[in-house]
């Protein structure tokens, strides 16, 4: 199996038992065109019937129970029913209003700089096995204004030649901003960061009174830093090229990336088996009265030349 890497950015309805875990019995909501909320009222999603997800308190269950740790922002997690290629991680941060100001002043060869000058920094106090390489942007950060959306790829290699790939989207809101963290391969990244966008965030929205727009001067709590500091976690540019930051964050989570690729393989196969015992039971069903019939076709009738009337001897 590839080594499969988690994202660097760690970021009601029907319900059933699925996979057992170290924290207990994990409970998988499946969709079926419902609205699910997510994170008290921040947030809700239009979960449709290809798929399934975990709330927050799950989501750290299946965190923790395949080897990670839970930063304890997780607001949720979904996943597609019928595929094992991909997942999507929702966290959130109250860090206060991030201003948007620079919107247009994001300066992409410096952010590119400063990731690399901080990992190769940081590189120097590692052994050779946990050397990373920043290689470039995959896409370039990206703010839509409509939507307050903040966007990247990064695309790095361990020195085992490795790709890493660090797939971002923050959400901006009131008072924070939501992460959606995509878990996939580098072989199928360009087609499930399509089908999450179609498919999962298209219909995921903001409550009203916790959107970016509601944020009020004055009174609402503000960040000090702005677009340019999220895309690296929060810290200024200096603090970036200093401790190196793609470094710190990948060598603490690579054991856990495929260690959770793996835990979701198997939480799939069981959605799957699931299904297929359904439909087994469907077809088992709608065969029953086909049999019932026959069974009474192939009873013989009473014999016509015995007369019922006459007493036996």
């Amino acid at each position: 199996m590839k080594k499969w890497m988690l994202p660097l950015a760690l970021a009601l309805s029907l319900t059933v038992p699925a996979v057992a875990s170290a924290e207990g019995e994990l409970n998988w909501i499946e969709g079926s065109g419902q609205q699910v909320e997510l994170g008290d009222g921040l947030a809700q999603l239009k979960l449709g019937s290809g798929y399934v997800m975990l709330n927050a308190d799950d989501t750290r269950a299946f965190q923790k129970s395949n080897g990670g740790v839970p930063n304890g922002s997780e607001i949720g997690s979904v996943f597609p029913a019928d595929n094992d290629s991909w997942a999507v991680f929702f966290d959130y941060d109250d860090v206060g209003h991030i201003s948007d100001e620079d919107k247009n002043s994001i300066d992409a060869k410096e952010l590119l700089k400063s990731y690399k000058e901080g990992t190769e920094e940081a590189n120097k106090e590692r052994g050779e096995a946990d050397w990373l390489f920043v290689d470039g942007w995959e896409n370039e950060p990206h703010y839509d204004e409509k939507l307050h959306n903040l966007t990247w790829t990064l695309r790095a290699h361990d020195n085992d030649q490795e790709t890493i790939i660090n797939d971002n989207v923050r959400l901006l809101t009131r008072e924070g901003y939501i992460s959606a963290v995509l878990v996939s391969d580098p072989e199928h990244l360009a087609a499930a960061r399509e089908q999450m966008e179609a498919e999962v965030l298209s219909v995921f929205t903001i409550q009203e009174g916790k959107r970016y727009e509601d944020y009020v001067e004055g009174k609402d709590k503000k960040s000090n830093y702005g677009l340019a500091a999220l895309v690296v976690g929060g810290a200024s540019l200096a603090v970036a090229k200093k401790v190196g930051l793609l470094a710190l964050l990948v060598v603490g989570i690579k054991k856990f990336g495929v260690i959770l690729i793996a835990a979701l393989a198997g939480a799939w196969r069981w959605m799957r088996g699931k299904k297929q015992q359904a439909a087994a039971r469907t077809v088992e069903q709608e065969n029953r009265p086909a049999e019932q019939a026959g069974l009474a076709e192939a009873q013989p009738g009473p014999d016509p030349s015995i007369n019922r009337d006459t007493p036996s001897l």
